[in-house]
């Protein structure tokens, strides 16, 4: 009940003005621009959880099962500052089905625990899922250190569904080929190097320059004009499309 009337005592319209407060969770509260709503009731959680984990670790877990949007929101977004926060990555990978953007956005975006807790298969339908709803992949952290092989092949089968259907691919959502540029891929990445679309010539040259794939490499100098205008610009995965 204190966990859901909270919004009775608690300011959730502003983000909380720290002052020069200066901790780990204070800078994490502050770049997620945290309500003291937010705020009171993670602290409530931990406080719990900090007295008796395993007692309350199932009944945290249960509220958490019948929470409404705002709450759920909160425990995802702020989950990674809790006492074993890997007790409630079920939760964390069932919200991965939610269609609720905000609700999505709170477990998948500007956030460390998928890096952290997620296996390859969970993290790859993370990033999957996120390029489904046109999120923004510039903001799911530690893309590098998770890519994988398996993800490489899904991001080519996927963008193969969309062109084929005449839609358009995100170009950041090609980041995690980078270092796993087969034939297939490369005649991918060639497709890039083709397109009408500067953003998407650009993909292509950071996936060549950063693959350290020689085949890679050869394909980039034959687009010298792509090569020269990414380096002039200054272009990387982090100001694609900025």
């Amino acid at each position: 009940m204190a966990y859901s009337i909270s919004n009775v005592k608690f300011d959730g319209s502003e983000p909380v003005n720290f002052e020069g407060e200066k901790n780990d969770t204070v800078n994490y509260f502050r770049t997620h621009y945290a309500s003291l709503l937010q705020i009171a009731r993670i602290y409530l959680l931990s406080a719990v959880l900090e007295q008796d984990l395993d007692f309350y670790t199932p009944k945290v877990a249960t509220i958490i099962e019948v929470a409404d949007t705002g709450e759920l929101e909160t425990f995802l977004k702020y989950l990674v500052l809790l006492p074993n926060p890997e007790a409630y990555k079920n939760t964390a990978v069932e919200a991965l089905r939610t269609n609720i953007a905000t609700v999505f956005d709170a477990i998948a975006l500007n956030n460390p625990y998928p890096a952290t807790y997620f296996d390859e298969q969970q993290w790859n339908q993370m990033y999957l899922k996120a390029a489904f709803m046109e999120r923004d992949l510039g903001k799911i952290e530690s893309i590098d250190q998770r890519a994988n092989k398996d993800l490489a092949r899904i991001i080519s089968d996927y963008a193969h569904e969309r062109w084929a259907a005449k839609r358009k691919v995100d170009p950041l959502f090609w980041r995690p080929v980078t270092t796993f540029l087969n034939e297939a891929l490369l005649d991918d990445i060639q497709r890039l190097f083709e397109s009408d679309d500067v953003w998407e010539n650009r993909a292509a040259v950071l996936c060549c320059i950063h693959s350290g794939n020689h085949k890679a490499l050869e394909l980039l100098n034959n687009y010298p004009e792509a090569k020269e205008e990414a380096e002039t610009n200054n272009i990387s995965w982090n100001t694609l499309k900025q």
